[in-house]
């Protein structure tokens, strides 16, 4: 916003011009990517839409999480006597922590 522009007349504006936007109330956003996961905690989310477009503008505390190896998932299986897809699951579930995904697939087998 330019320096000295009263919000309100701004908000005014950008109705003219066809441009809305819309806090998003959000507990936490996640972007997965290729390689993992980037999180952002207690995120102040913006919704503009333009032209019948969308956009978001996300800021907050920014955190990265690699996607769990290949290992991790044999070692789950294997511990767990499970499918790969279920190793899988519950590594998200646990957010790569290999001990409790086992507990997690294995509670209530006994």
């Amino acid at each position: 916003m330019p320096a000295g522009m009263d919000p309100k007349k701004m908000q005014a504006v950008m109705r003219q011009m066809g441009i809305k936007s819309e806090d998003i109330q959000a507990s936490r956003v996640t972007i997965e990517t290729s390689s993992g996961s980037i999180i952002i905690e207690e995120p102040q989310v913006v919704q503009i839409t333009m032209q019948g477009q969308k956009s978001f503008q996300i800021s907050g505390s920014v955190r990265k999480e690699e996607k769990s190896s290949a290992d991790d998932v044999k070692m789950v299986m294997e511990q767990a006597g499970c499918s790969e897809e279920d190793a899988k699951a519950a590594l998200e579930k646990s957010n790569g922590d290999i001990a409790e995904a086992i507990v997690l697939l294995t509670e209530g087998k006994e």
